[in-house]
């Protein structure tokens, strides 16, 4: 069994491509799973949208929380509901096609219990960049996520990851991070345990209509990182 989480928040426009895309691919690749999206409190109809399709597709569940908790938050309530020895999350937008999934599958075994995909190698494919300003940004972050807690990961932040079942139950069951910067927990807490994360590089494009604020997620995110730095996780 393989499980795929979607984090939602006021998608209702770009789901349904996304919904049709992901079945689309899943159901050629002739193994069991399953698709879970997880909305995040929207405001619009994401849920309505999300649950036109359950009535056809045996294997998707939507699950809608009853306020906006975050990211961090939809993801691990996927992570934790999802049943696949190996447990990924796209972003609704695909900005990472469904088709580079096999890249990072691959790299799990042995002690490698996560693959993230990264825009931040040299042989990844930025096929349409994000504007200067939020690549200034991305870059700036990945730097003191470097200096900080993760000297080696490039690029932490894009949305698409694989864990296993293990990985995704240790690393997300007790996260304190609920936002925008759950990514580097997540991946803190795999290091702590031995586990070896891969970072693959993949095509990549950038989707407009972002939900990041620009100040205000920017400035808890560094926060995130101070209290990670600072081995303010818990258990």
């Amino acid at each position: 069994m393989f499980s795929l989480v979607i984090p939602a928040y006021n998608e209702a426009l770009r789901l349904p491509a996304t919904l049709r895309a992901v079945r689309g691919y899943l159901d050629g690749v002739g193994e069991d799973y399953e698709v879970i999206v997880v909305d995040d409190g929207s405001h619009d109809d994401t849920v309505a949208v999300a649950r036109a399709f359950e009535g056809d597709w045996p294997q998707l569940e939507v699950i809608a929380l009853h306020r906006n908790s975050g990211k961090g938050a939809a993801v691990r309530e996927g992570m934790l509901r999802a049943t696949g020895a190996q447990r990924a999350f796209s972003d609704a937008d695909l900005s990472t096609p469904i088709e580079e999934l096999p890249r990072l599958r691959e790299r799990l075994g042995g002690g490698c219990h996560v693959a993230i995909a990264s825009r931040g190698t040299t042989e990844s494919d930025i096929e349409v960049r994000q504007p200067t300003w939020r690549e200034s940004m991305g870059r700036l972050y990945n730097v003191l996520l470097r200096l900080l807690v993760l000297p080696d990961i490039r690029d932490s932040q894009c949305g698409f990851k694989v864990y296993t079942a293990t990985a995704a139950e240790v690393c997300f069951g007790p996260l304190k991070t609920m936002r925008f910067g759950f990514d580097a927990e997540v991946l803190v807490r795999a290091r702590q345990h031995g586990w070896t994360v891969a970072e693959v590089p993949v095509r990549w494009h950038h989707v407009e209509a972002s939900r990041v604020s620009s100040i205000r997620d920017s400035t808890r995110m560094l926060y995130d990182l101070v209290r990670l730095r600072l081995g303010r996780l818990g258990r």
